[in-house]
């Protein structure tokens, strides 16, 4: 599937549901699936290698959150 059909199946499940068409697209989605996955296991490797970021600084700064409280919650999370 390439990015621009993936853009118009995306799209046309927006509107499917009557949501503002603008206000949601690939990338909306990239980053929610991303946050989501954080915020229920604080593992930020894995996000990191979702997102295919080189250093662990770009997925911090890419879910908008403080180092430091980034790599607190990663210690208290068991894996």
């Amino acid at each position: 599937m390439t990015t621009r059909q993936y853009a118009r199946l995306v799209d046309s499940w927006v509107r499917l549901i009557e949501l503002e068409s603008a206000a949601y697209g690939t990338h909306s989605l990239r980053r929610t699936k991303v946050a989501l996955l954080y915020k229920k296991t604080g593992n930020l490797r894995a996000c990191q290698l979702l997102l295919g970021h080189r250093k662990l600084e770009s997925t911090v700064r890419y879910l908008g959150i403080e180092v430091d409280d980034a790599l607190s919650i990663s210690e208290q999370v068991e894996l």
